[in-house]
């Protein structure tokens, strides 16, 4: 059976998830459209929306119609992202510039997309380099907001190697300023503590697949008062306070209502549990000579980004037949790039394709990283040795052949 590492791509859905989605797929009676209001069935389906939509409101500190559900953190933050242009379009007058909007290099490529879009539209946007850590430090932020400045998109917890931004700081200093602020919270939610209020954001996205609940369903957060700074992107019935048209998928949104409230109950414990396998993991992979730890154990608890020197990463995980695991973020993995994260850290190329990013979680087990370690270990001996690569703490390089 395969050893299943690779929770930052997804997490396995909570059985107790799973079974209160079949049960609403299975009632004959919760099968309605929740915008039917004109029957009971309509009426229950969008009782049991509610119900989850305060759930997942609880979860993050928010109030219930805060919450925008989506098709899951990419669409949320898309969302977000064009949502406050269109709106800043509208307002502004014929002939002037869109505005400015403040990122950095290593965000997810549903925000690095959507910002280079809005370029190709005439907005301007600046990319802040992270620190050697893979933070974006505050007075960067303060230094680059402009008086035409819309929003300051930077997310909680890096996907790739785990460290967490302080966007409660970012976003006290650009709410000062008038700033909007919206953060990517799909590796933060449901693993830590995250209060909404504390953080002084506006908007906030994740996604119910990366905390034990179904793929294809998310939410936004969307600070009430900042509801007139937002505009649709796509348009229909108006659903979702007119932010997000389409028909809500009931059992999907329950899948999330439980998951949130499984979260809140356990993040306290799950983040115990994953901060110790990986501190586990980290003790046995240090015994492989040149290995290189590109996270930090004050990340997101459960990821480790690991690089080894002298092996290429694609290979390693392709020997590891049994284990599940990545060479980084799974919505980059099929373009075979070293990691644009690593690089904007100063990895080079050969260090950043050599990395693996390995996470664990709920139903990972101490027995799972004893197998896991001792097959990486192997497999980086075996793939040094056929590349000629012998290292003890350095390259030995092979004589030239005359």
């Amino acid at each position: 059976m395969t050893i299943y590492l690779d929770y930052a791509a997804t997490t396995p859905v909570d059985p107790r998830v799973a079974a209160a989605m079949t049960e609403f797929l299975t009632d004959p009676h919760a099968q309605a459209n929740p915008a039917s209001a004109t029957h009971g069935p309509g009426l229950r389906a969008s009782d049991c929306v509610e119900q989850a939509r305060s759930l997942v409101a609880r979860l993050i500190g928010a109030q219930p119609p805060e919450i925008i559900f989506t098709s899951g953190a990419t669409e949320a933050n898309n969302l977000a992202i064009l949502g406050v242009a269109a709106a800043a379009r509208r307002a502004r007058d014929a002939g002037r510039q869109p505005g400015h909007l403040v990122s950095s290099r290593v965000e997810h490529k549903s925000v690095l997309d959507a910002l280079k879009q809005l370029e190709r539209e005439g907005f301007a946007v600046t990319l802040l380099e992270p620190d050697e850590a893979g933070r974006v430090p505050p007075e960067a932020v303060s230094a680059a907001l402009r008086p035409d400045t819309l929003l300051v998109s930077l997310m909680l917890a890096n996907n790739e190697i785990g460290v967490l931004n302080d966007v409660a700081s970012i976003g006290r200093l650009a709410r000062s300023r008038g700033v909007l602020v919206h953060t990517d919270a799909s590796q933060a939610v449901g693993k830590i503590p995250v209060d909404v209020l504390a953080l002084h954001v506006d908007f906030l996205s994740f996604t119910a697949h990366k905390f034990y609940g179904p793929k294809g369903i998310g939410a936004l957060y969307v600070r009430e008062i900042a509801r007139p700074r937002i505009a649709p992107i796509q348009f229909g019935g108006g659903h979702e306070r007119g932010l997000r048209s389409g028909t809500l998928p009931t059992h999907q949104i329950v899948g999330l209502g439980l998951a949130a409230a499984l979260a809140r109950d356990e993040t306290a414990r799950d983040a115990a549990h994953a901060r110790d396998l990986v501190a586990r993991l980290s003790r046995e992979l240090e015994e492989i000579p040149g290995v290189e730890f590109n996270s930090r154990p004050d990340g997101v608890p459960g990821l480790l980004n690991v690089s080894f020197p002298g092996v290429e990463g694609e290979s390693l995980v392709t020997s590891l037949t049994e284990i599940a695991l990545s060479t980084g973020s799974a919505c980059s993995s099929a373009t075979r790039e070293p990691s644009y994260v690593l690089r904007a850290l100063g990895r080079d190329t050969e260090l950043a394709q050599s990395s693996l990013r390995i996470s664990l979680g709920r139903f990972s087990t101490a027995a799972d990283v004893d197998v896991a370690a001792t097959t990486i270990r192997a497999q980086v001996a075996r793939l040094r040795r056929i590349g000629g690569d012998l290292r003890g703490n350095a390259t030995v390089v092979a004589p030239a052949v005359v």
